[in-house]
């Protein structure tokens, strides 16, 4: 088979016109070994006929990509729960690779995860263990499992533990999981604080978040043990946050800084830098609020270029505090903005498309929902860069003329993105379909007709 018509079946493979019959055609082609194509096992929306087809499935890495889409339904999924191969049950018990923050992975059944966690292959209950994607219903009932890989991982759902259940996990038979329940314990028990200050795998993390009892908090101090994380404590006595507030090491400033009971005069009075790429993340009293309207409010006027970058990630921020933020000429918020806001206004999109083309977070923009299409074309189709002619084919107001042009473009990616857009004239669109870097878009293309992709499929050797 030739490379580009390898690439022309890939693309049909994700085109949203593939009727069914040649869905199914493709589906059960078998080839020299080879799966399906990916984007045909991973279709949004497949058809029961089609999913009968990939469950029975011989060769093991279609019924694996199938296990992994993002876009099958759970239910669906769950059916290779009896799949013959522990690899596939271990790729079902994960589930999707999922990157893109805006996509959501609705979690197996809890009947199918309890099974999952009882596989005969210990590969299998790994993988549930390790899955992003556990209803956190089901992770708190492995509280009284048998296992303690189980039981360690039902610590995070501690919140919502009965306090029965929370006191047999600091009281566990296995090492781990009480270190694991007194990490989180420690919050709120000063005696399991000190216990675990005695210990130096975990002393940092009870520094940071233990309820502390005075006389540790001085000794601490005194000793300059772990201070960066001394100074985000929550129960740090005030006559101590002070002393921080001058402490000569920078990282321990930076981290008084960002306590949550400053006033944004003391706040903004502490001699702190924060770099060009400093996110935010460790700031844990914005993240652990990220749907507070109080919390977001707090973060999102502060003066501190952290809090606001933290404060950013939240796609529930209010339209007056998203006003506030998409107006701050800070990069790093825009970029936070266009990845988790629903409604971020589309100059802030086309100000991150602008400095990053080319990197994940002017992808992020450009498939925001929000990204500007109108007058794309006017501004753009002459443009000297060719990721800025690009934009031009998302204008409603592009005419095929114009597509077919951007189709014989110097730069490669305006030539794919004209190649897969439906007013691309039929018979630029065939030719396109016999070009290597064009073929994958050409083959994706729903205006490609229903004997065209019999064809593609044809050449590839899938019987149609």
């Amino acid at each position: 088979m030739l490379a580009f018509h390898a690439s022309a079946l890939d693309g049909v493979a994700r085109n949203p016109a593939l009727p069914t019959p040649l869905l199914l055609c493709l589906l059960a082609f078998d080839g020299d070994g080879d799966r399906p194509p990916r984007d045909a096992l991973q279709r949004a929306g497949l058809p029961e006929s089609a999913v009968v087809v990939i469950l029975a499935h011989p060769n093991m890495r279609a019924r694996i990509d199938f296990a992994m889409s993002a876009r099958a339904e759970s239910a669906q999924r769950a059916r290779l729960a009896d799949d013959p191969s522990p690899k596939v049950r271990a790729a079902l018990a994960y589930g999707p690779e999922v990157y893109d923050p805006r996509t959501k992975v609705a979690p197996l059944p809890d009947a199918v995860c309890v099974r999952l966690l009882d596989d005969p292959a210990p590969s299998v209950r790994t993988a549930l263990l390790d899955s992003p994607h556990l209803a956190p219903s089901f992770v708190a009932s492995m509280a009284t499992h048998h296992s303690s890989a189980a039981r360690r991982r039902a610590v995070r759902a501690w919140e919502i533990l009965p306090p029965g259940e929370r006191s047999a996990l600091l009281a566990d038979p296995d090492s781990e999981v009480r270190r694991a329940a007194a990490l989180w314990e420690c919050r709120r028990d000063a005696r399991v604080t000190a216990e675990l200050l005695g210990d130096p795998t975990f002393a940092v993390e009870a520094l940071r978040r233990g309820l502390l009892v005075r006389a540790d908090a001085e000794r601490c101090v005194a000793e300059r043990t772990h201070l960066a994380a001394l100074a985000a404590n929550p129960s740090l006595p005030a006559d101590l946050v002070e002393r921080l507030t001058v402490d000569p090491d920078e990282a321990v400033r930076l981290a008084v800084s960002l306590r949550p009971e400053l006033d944004e005069t003391r706040r903004m009075a502490i001699d702190f830098t924060v770099g060009d790429f400093d996110r935010g993340d460790g700031v844990q009293w914005v993240r652990d609020g990220l749907a507070d309207p109080e919390v977001l409010r707090r973060a999102a006027v502060s003066s501190h270029p952290l809090l606001r970058r933290a404060a950013a990630q939240s796609p529930h921020l209010p339209p007056d505090l998203l006003r506030l933020l998409a107006r701050i000429e800070d990069p790093m918020v825009e970029n936070r903005l266009g990845i988790h806001h629903p409604d971020t206004p589309e100059e802030v999109l086309m100000r991150v498309y602008a400095r990053l083309g080319g990197t994940f977070s002017a992808w992020m923009s450009e498939t925001h929902p929000r990204f500007p299409r109108e007058g794309l074309a006017a501004r753009y189709a002459d443009h000297p860069d060719g990721n800025y002619r690009r934009l031009a084919i998302r204008d409603p107001a592009a005419t095929p003329a114009l597509i077919e042009r951007l189709s014989h473009d110097p730069a490669v990616w305006t030539r794919q993105a004209a190649a897969g857009d439906p007013r691309l004239p039929l018979h630029r669109l065939r030719e396109a379909l016999d070009v290597p870097e064009m073929a994958f878009s050409a083959g994706a293309n729903p205006a490609l007709p229903e004997d065209e992709i019999a064809a593609v499929l044809n050449r590839a050797g899938v019987p149609a």
